[in-house]
């Protein structure tokens, strides 16, 4: 028997429970480990925030978006918590993102990832299609110098 989870999706950023995000990225994701808090909070600050939560209120996800709202947009800080994992949480996340009334008719959304290529290819992402015309700069010292 599948058990159907009752949860809210909200980009109301009074609602996020900060602290268990901070925790999260800070402590447990591989992207953001040693985030200072100060980054994070700046982050949250110019970023739209999607949170997921349970019936009873308690936050179990969360993902954040980069964008100017016209042309282009960054996903990142996606991620459920390990104890809720496995019911189909991130996928109404994503929906819920695509969905998003800000960021229809973007010519690009980018993001990274390590570990969720078949979640996102259900959402249309691809590799890259002319990666020779992408590049970074990548400061892996940045939280260390912060």
């Amino acid at each position: 028997m599948t058990q159907i989870l009752e949860i809210e999706i909200s980009t109301d950023k009074d609602k996020l429970q900060r602290d268990k995000i901070y925790q999260f990225l800070s402590e447990v994701s591989y992207w953001s480990k040693g985030l200072p808090r100060d980054v994070f909070d700046r982050s949250i600050e110019n970023s739209l925030c999607f949170g997921l939560y349970l019936a009873n209120g308690e936050q179990v996800a969360f993902a954040r978006v980069i964008t100017d709202k016209a042309t282009f947009a960054y996903l990142g800080d996606v991620f459920v918590t390990p104890a809720h994992r496995g019911k189909g949480l991130s996928k109404q996340l994503m929906q819920a993102i695509d969905a998003h009334h800000e960021l229809q008719g973007l010519r690009r959304i980018l993001l990274a990832t390590a570990d969720a290529h078949d979640l996102y290819k259900q959402f249309g992402f691809t590799p890259l299609g002319a990666p020779d015309r992408m590049m970074e700069r990548h400061n892996k010292a940045a939280y260390q110098q912060h």
